[in-house]
């Protein structure tokens, strides 16, 4: 059933991948980042996620992918973990939210985001509604969206591609600006 899911998420993927980004209104940098709490899991373990506890630590990476073990996701996730220890030297932590269910992201978190950071639920996609994130052709799935958001719940940035080659090093680079400008002031 997972590898159906697979090739079905893989065909939308694909397909809205011909879509113009134009399409996809994200939020930008300056806008409120809609506050959340959802099921997560990090490292197999189920709890309570919420962005305003997150924020109250210091700054956070959102990001968006339409469905766990699919090829890009997992090679995002898979990238999103050999970098926390960088995220955490900026002093941010990182939560991937998709449409998948929380059982399906229990292991999802242990086998390829490899217990390094938690992943969401969002199956009514209330949270990839408000963020403005939602795959151009369903509406309801993710598209693969990154957001660094401040700790005064503010955007400070948005990146947009269904190629995940460039989520971390953009945010972690944007994340690296933010802190210096916040430094020097």
């Amino acid at each position: 059933m997972r590898k159906l899911f697979s090739l079905m998420a893989g065909c939308l993927v694909a397909s809205a991948a011909a879509l113009p980004l134009a399409a996809n209104a994200t939020l930008k940098p300056g806008d409120p980042a809609p506050d959340f709490t959802a099921q997560a899991s990090l490292g197999g373990n189920v709890y309570a996620y919420s962005l305003a506890d997150a924020l109250k630590k210091g700054p956070v990476v959102l990001y968006f992918y339409p469905a766990a073990f699919t090829k890009g996701c997992t090679i995002e996730a898979h990238q999103f973990a050999e970098a926390v220890d960088q995220y955490k030297a900026e002093g941010a932590t990182v939560i991937g939210v998709s449409h998948d269910n929380i059982d399906t992201l229990k292991e999802f978190s242990v086998s390829e985001c490899r217990s390094k950071f938690p992943v969401a639920a969002d199956q009514d996609s209330k949270i990839i509604k408000s963020y403005d994130a939602s795959m151009p052709m369903t509406r309801t799935m993710a598209n693969r969206v990154s957001y660094v958001i401040a700790p005064d719940g503010k955007v400070i940035y948005e990146y947009t591609s269904l190629s995940p080659d460039q989520h971390v090093a953009n945010t972690l680079q944007a994340l690296r600006d933010w802190n210096a400008k916040h430094k020097a002031q």
